[in-house]
């Protein structure tokens, strides 16, 4: 050996030790294959689905689809200790829907202009009258926006409280006033847990535009609200844990969409919602699949599909009154992976990255790929609060969504383009790959990430991805 030779050897050795992974890991080593979730996706986002909306039957065959995949690859329902079918994977919830059907206002004697007045109710019936003669007065209370009040934060605080309001808008907020009009047409729907636990007195708030002074003694508010009762079903599959069985590592999504449009002569009315978020739902299967075939996982695994997140996240909500928070380590919650983000086809971010330990130790384990987790690149949409992560990070559990959207680009979200014409999926093949050796620790009970501070989670009105 030449001198010149040695010593090129001797100074190439910390050159390589300084340049950290220079070889990455093949990430193709892991065993999820892009044929299967191409099949899963397409299914899920086909137009035989019809945009998998709430309440429908199309839902349903979603549903059974899931339910079917978590039974072939040997997961066993929540509730149980063998599958005998699917159905025994629906977990069943049901929700009600409340919606005024008529509303009379009488002021001196005088009808008012329904196109006037907005209410909102969860009670049967409402019959308020005010006058002197009437010995027992309605327990309602009485409220004034003047024009130089926050409409939203006065109603805001009025919806906080509960019970029954009336309230007199000045007529310089007609036009949010004419928004939330529109809005309380619509009705409110609530997750029904109870139906004996119910308030059949139930809550109401009336709104009138008007710049008259009420005599409270000469008003009267009569309406009806129908009330339905309806039942939806998350999908949900388990890998019991082999020693660590009481500590659970929640995989998720939502599988329910828009459905189609109605009343449009356009060629295409299906919602196909292939990114939202069919990408997110085939990556939960094509997980438990995963883990199923390795069958070494010391923690309990439970893999979900949540529906009713596009109506205000009552899957999910449901789901976690049914389990201890406490034994959850962490949640992994996928939302719209199936387009590459800003920063790489088959890079993801998550939301609340701060607020956890887990994404820094996901990373650690994703170092030797040449790979990351970033942060949430979009901080001002308060995306932590608005998908179905939200309801257990309130209750402490490092719950976190991972996505891969470009929001501020993103021209599909929520139009019957989101089909799967639109998707990278080998971007998203990467994605989910990508998922599968981040969490391998969290599966292996090696890593336990820090809790989420409650007192730091805002009690947000859950809200889905907004248009930017």
């Amino acid at each position: 050996m030449t001198l010149k030779k040695s010593i090129y050897s001797v100074m190439s050795i910390p050159f390589l030790l300084a340049t950290p992974y220079l070889f990455a890991n093949p990430i193709n080593n892991v065993d999820i294959t892009l044929e299967q979730i191409t099949k899963d996706v397409t299914y899920l986002a086909s137009d035989t689905l019809k945009g998998r909306a709430n309440y429908s039957t199309d839902l349903e065959k979603a549903a059974n689809y899931i339910a079917e995949r978590f039974k072939s690859n040997g997961l066993i329902p929540l509730t149980a200790k063998s599958a005998s079918d699917h159905n025994s994977f629906l977990q069943s919830y049901s929700i009600k829907q409340y919606v005024v059907n008529d509303i009379n206002i009488n002021i001196n004697n005088i009808d008012v202009d329904k196109a006037n007045v907005a209410m909102v109710s969860t009670s049967p019936t409402t019959k308020w009258r005010f006058d002197k003669s009437t010995s027992e007065r309605p327990n309602v209370k009485f409220h004034t926006i003047a024009k130089e009040d926050d409409f939203r934060q006065v109603i805001r605080k009025i919806n906080a409280t509960g019970g029954h309001h009336f309230v007199a808008v000045s007529t310089v907020h007609k036009d949010i006033f004419t928004r939330y009009q529109a809005y309380f047409s619509r009705g409110i729907t609530k997750l029904s847990i109870d139906q004996k636990g119910d308030n059949v007195q139930g809550g109401t708030i009336v709104m009138l535009v008007t710049d008259q002074e009420i005599d409270q003694n000469t008003l009267s508010v009569s309406a009806t609200t129908n009330i339905e009762q309806k039942q939806l079903n998350n999908v949900v599959g388990v890998l019991p844990g082999s020693t660590h069985a009481e500590e659970v590592v929640l995989y998720s999504a939502h599988y329910d969409h828009l459905g189609v449009k109605s009343d449009s002569k356009d060629s295409d009315i299906i919602y196909n919602g292939a990114d939202d978020d069919a990408s997110g739902t085939s990556a939960v299967i094509n997980l438990a699949e995963y883990f199923a075939k390795k069958g070494q996982n010391k923690r309990t695994l439970m893999f979900v599909a949540f529906s009713a997140e596009e109506i205000g996240g009552f899957g999910s909500q449901y789901f976690s009154k049914q389990l201890n928070p406490d034994t959850i380590t962490a949640m992994i919650n996928i939302e719209m992976i199936g387009k590459p983000s800003k920063f790489g086809s088959g890079s993801l971010w998550m939301t609340g990255i701060e607020r956890s330990t887990l994404g820094e130790l996901m990373n650690k384990e994703l170092q030797p790929y040449n790979m990351k987790v970033h942060a949430d690149p979009y901080p001002k949409q308060g995306l932590f609060y608005r998908s179905d992560n939200a309801t257990l990070a309130r209750q402490g559990v490092p719950a976190h969504s991972f996505s891969s959207t470009q929001l501020d680009k993103d021209q599909h979200y929520h139009n019957v383009s989101d089909n799967i014409a639109s998707l990278d999926l080998k971007s998203m093949h990467k994605v989910i790959q990508s998922l599968a050796i981040a969490t391998q620790p969290l599966v292996d009970a090696k890593i336990t990430p820090s809790r989420i501070d409650k007192n730091t989670i805002k009690n947000k009105k859950y809200e889905k991805y907004k248009k930017y």
